[in-house]
């Protein structure tokens, strides 16, 4: 029988209770502890095996954990967690601001490779699930082009970068594909998109009281990396109306590839495609099946930063090679 692989959570908000979740359906992975910064004793944790702790006790566990999944935000949180947790772990995260990925990998490199780590990061669906079909599709379709559409629903590191804005209590955003746009695309016409042409964003948010509203609107339309190529629309509503209308976290997407084939200019469609009742919980699954990756890799010698484009599928399976080709090849 294999080892079972022992997992430590760095964070317990959505996406750490939705890893939680995961672990329980993932036989060969135990759970041994949950680090936060907000005092252990405040966190009510259902689990009788699992120990809460606060999150400078986590190099104490370097020898106990084989994988830590951080599940924190990537505007403030992962840039500065997962290079530091990368000296002493096995990481993976869910870094997903695009446009950084390149600098947030080399500065987890240097470092997981100096540890002897590995961490592989932008785990997710996009980053993540989407990249993959984006990078499977132009390969196999090389006369084309990918459209990526995300939504309707709620995005975790949007909403966590707006509740940062100064004088924001509480709040969420929905990225919503536009409609015409996504038609123009199954139906083969390769239309030139700007961002702004893809989808709209809109933000709902409880702003402190006294808190300028014109601000927080400026604030969060002009924001780079999330809201500044978007047309974006802020609505400001109370704690009690976010609580009953917006609570709950789906999301979802889809990639489109058009790509045309052979002397007649074929049309080749492919669409990869997610409906998501829970965001949160999702992504959770995937850092777990991914935290199992990271495991046989680092078995393997294989250190340093890698993203999924590094990771063959089979290392994500619990299924033994011999059981894939049987059962799903």
């Amino acid at each position: 029988m294999s080892k079972q692989i022992k997992v430590g959570i760095i964070g317990y908000g959505n996406l750490g209770k939705g890893v939680v979740a995961s672990l329980k359906q993932s036989p060969d992975m135990d759970l041994v502890a949950i680090f936060t910064r907000r005092a252990p004793e405040s966190l009510s944790i259902n689990e009788p095996n699992v120990e809460v702790l606060h999150i400078s006790d986590a190099e104490k566990y370097k020898d106990e954990i084989d994988v830590m999944i951080l599940c924190g935000g990537s505007a403030t949180d992962l840039p500065e967690q997962t290079p530091e947790f990368a000296k002493m772990f096995n990481t993976i995260d869910s870094f997903d601001t695009h446009a950084k990925i390149p600098e947030f990998f080399e500065s987890v490199d240097a470092v997981a490779k100096q540890s002897g780590k590995t961490s592989i990061i932008s785990v997710g669906w996009d980053p993540g699930l989407f990249s993959i079909n984006r990078l499977m599709s132009e390969a196999i379709l090389p006369v084309g082009e990918t459209y990526s559409f995300w939504g309707k629903g709620v995005s975790q590191g949007h909403s966590d970068a707006i509740r940062r804005v100064e004088g924001v209590k509480n709040g969420v955003q929905y990225t919503i594909p536009i409609e015409e746009s996504v038609e123009k695309v199954r139906r083969g016409e390769n239309p030139v998109l700007t961002t702004a042409d893809k989808h709209l964003r809109v933000c709902y948010v409880v702003a402190e009281e006294g808190a300028d509203q014109a601000k927080i609107e400026s604030d969060i339309k002009t924001m780079p990396n999330y809201f500044d190529e978007y047309k974006t629309e802020v609505n400001f509503i109370t704690e009690e109306e976010l609580k009953s209308n917006h609570s709950k976290l789906p999301h979802g997407g889809f990639v489109i590839h058009s790509g045309k084939t052979g002397e007649d200019n074929n049309t080749q469609i492919i669409e990869y495609s997610l409906k998501l009742d829970s965001n949160p919980e999702f992504t959770a699954s995937v850092l777990v099946a991914y935290a199992r990756a990271a495991y046989r890799l680092n078995k393997e010698g294989q250190t340093g930063a890698k993203t999924v484009y590094d990771v063959a599928p089979g290392y994500i399976s619990p299924k033994s090679a011999a059981d894939l080709r049987k059962e799903l090849l």
